[in-house]
């Protein structure tokens, strides 16, 4: 299982918005690096759900439920089903992942506009334990 890191605008679509639906359509994405990242998911993967904006934060985890398959409304780009897990206990603001030194080369800190990313299994460990989950 592969654990990836999605960002969303929280005015367009925040945490709050996947819990109420339950299950939502995770699209938007037109990043090739981005999208990339998205192609390689997996049912069965799991994602933070991080806030971009003034909240810069990681705030749930949520399954990935579907394989990626094309955006029916965009062929270029990839889409996947997400379903909320649980919400973070403590979100994990960016300054306390830049703060530490064993994110120096994440991707959220190295490149600051990729929307969707793998993250590494030791990583993985340490925000789960950051964030309550």
């Amino acid at each position: 299982m592969t654990t990836f890191l999605l960002k969303t605008e929280p005015g367009d679509y925040a945490w709050d918005d996947l819990v109420r639906d339950k299950k939502t359509v995770w699209d938007g994405v037109a990043n090739n690096a981005a999208l990339l990242h998205m192609r390689g998911a997996k049912k069965g993967d799991e994602a933070f759900v991080y806030h971009t904006g003034t909240e810069r934060s990681i705030v749930g985890l949520a399954a990935i439920v579907s394989d990626p398959r094309t955006d029916p409304d965009d062929e270029r780009l990839v889409v996947f089903d997400l379903k909320p897990i649980r919400k973070a206990k403590t979100p994990v603001t960016l300054a306390a992942i830049k703060a530490d030194p064993r994110f120096a080369d994440f991707a959220l800190v190295k490149q600051a506009r990729l929307s969707a990313m793998p993250v590494p299994a030791a990583l993985d460990k340490i925000l789960r334990s950051m964030a309550g989950l």
